[in-house]
């Protein structure tokens, strides 16, 4: 017998494959929490609405992920987000880790971990490098990341 937790999982990293925010989004509970290190957390549509907006703007990309385990209304899964960071045009080949809670049949909590640092190495260059581990740099990366998440809800109307 199928476990629908982990075919739940399947689904989302497949939607996330093929670009279909909308797909992601239907894999989350409307109360979602979304956690990571770079957007900090979202709530709801928030959570769906930074999908819709990576995803539009997704350069360069593909997806691998495995190593999907489920255990009662609890998942995991590895992933590696491969693309170009399009402020900088630079590469960027993201190692992440996540973790899901699932009520009736939803993720209703998904937290992503990735080295913030290593991924502001590959995105920003010498910046990323030289300052990318300082709490002021890692600031104003949110905060740049909020605050087009805003505009981007904006303008939808969201």
């Amino acid at each position: 017998m199928a476990n629908p937790n982990a075919e739940l999982i399947e689904r989302f990293y497949r939607s996330f494959q093929a670009l279909d925010a909308e797909g992601m989004a239907a894999c989350y509970a409307h109360d979602i929490r979304f956690q990571d290190p770079v957007f900090g957390t979202l709530h709801g549509g928030e959570a769906a609405d930074m999908w819709r907006m990576l995803l539009a703007r997704a350069a360069d990309f593909s997806l691998t992920y495995g190593n999907i385990r489920t255990s009662g209304q609890t998942a995991s899964a590895a992933s590696v987000a491969t693309y170009r960071f399009t402020p900088t045009g630079r590469t960027v080949v993201n190692d992440i880790r996540s973790r899901f809670a699932i009520r009736d049949g939803l993720i209703v909590e998904h937290t992503d971990s990735f080295d913030l640092w290593r991924w502001s190495r590959q995105a920003l260059g010498l910046k990323g490098w030289l300052f990318g581990a300082t709490p002021l740099v890692q600031k104003a990366l949110r905060k740049e990341a909020r605050r087009n998440l805003a505009d981007f809800r904006r303008k939808r109307g969201s």
